[in-house]
């Protein structure tokens, strides 16, 4: 297939270099692109652009059999989401228009999901995210379902839980620095997913996915907060962080929510199972190589 990947970032440019492995043409869209020799070597095109501005995909060698769009904001305000997820998502829909790809693929959130009861949510269960980047989320998702239900635009959502892996992890950089803190009884769920197998939901979606439809990509187990803490606490040999009140206002600010999201149409839809089932597996390196560079 010949691949456009758009954000060659953190997954975008892991999924890249998996999908040049699997034999396709590839090509990378990135705001300021960085060539390196493993780049070149995996025989990636790299191509300088914004899809905030038509005028640069326009010149984008197109057609495309396959498009991913990975993209992140770089500054995380609602200002932001609002031109580089919903604007841009407009701007690629009506670029490709003419010339559609075969599957697209929108990486969005699970931030999109506002309940707070720790209840288990799958695909169906209503998505009003409280915050403002959270409804920006959820309206790019629409403006895709839209031009799937009325055009046939062949998009899949996935949305994507809490991405760790090599060098990230919001929690567990927190844990090692001292300055995590547990909210309340540590009672809310975290919901992860490795980057490996983002990339992998990605590309068992952009096989398998039907246009129009939406997966959840995380892993196997929904943890509490408490739990986690636990856990690297214990093979870290420290102390578990303190616990501060919960802050309602800042909560509803930050969208901050406590869910537990399934991922069994990711199994039975994608037939994709995740390389690390739960955070433990995933941070097992993690945790080798922060012991490795400790002194001593």
């Amino acid at each position: 297939m010949r691949v456009l990947v758009i954000g060659c970032g953190y997954v975008g440019q892991s999924l890249a270099f998996q999908l040049a492995r699997q034999g396709h043409q590839v090509f990378g869209l990135s705001r300021s692109p960085v060539d390196t020799p493993e780049l070149t070597a995996a025989g990636i095109t790299l191509l300088s652009g914004d899809l905030t501005q038509p005028a640069d995909l326009a010149r984008l060698p197109g057609p495309f059999d396959w498009v991913v769009n990975c993209v992140s904001s770089t500054h995380g305000g609602a200002e932001d989401y609002q031109r580089v997820y919903f604007e841009g998502t407009r701007n690629l829909l009506a670029w490709l228009a003419p010339q559609p790809p075969k599957k697209f693929v929108y990486t969005s959130s699970t931030g999109v999901y506002g309940q707070d009861d720790g209840s288990l949510l799958t695909e169906t269960a209503p998505a009003e995210p409280p915050s403002p980047t959270g409804q920006i989320l959820r309206a790019t998702e629409q403006l895709l379902l839209e031009a799937a239900r009325l055009h046939g635009f062949p998009a899949v959502i996935l949305r994507v839980a809490g991405i760790y892996g090599p060098g990230r992890g919001y929690f567990f950089k927190q844990f090692l620095s001292g300055e995590a803190r547990m909210e309340g009884a540590g009672e809310r769920h975290l919901n992860m997913i490795h980057r490996d197998d983002v990339v992998g939901a990605i590309i068992a979606a952009l096989w398998q996915g039907q246009p129009g439809e939406i997966y959840h990509a995380c892993d196997d187990e929904p943890v509490p907060q408490i739990e986690f803490f636990r856990w690297l606490a214990g093979q870290l040999g420290r102390d578990l962080p303190p616990a501060i009140a919960p802050d309602a206002a800042l909560s509803r600010k930050r969208g901050v929510s406590n869910k537990r999201i399934s991922n069994a149409r990711l199994k039975t839809d994608l037939n994709y199972r995740c390389q690390y089932p739960t955070f433990r597996e995933g941070y097992a390196a993690e945790i080798a190589a922060h012991q490795l560079q400790k002194p001593g």
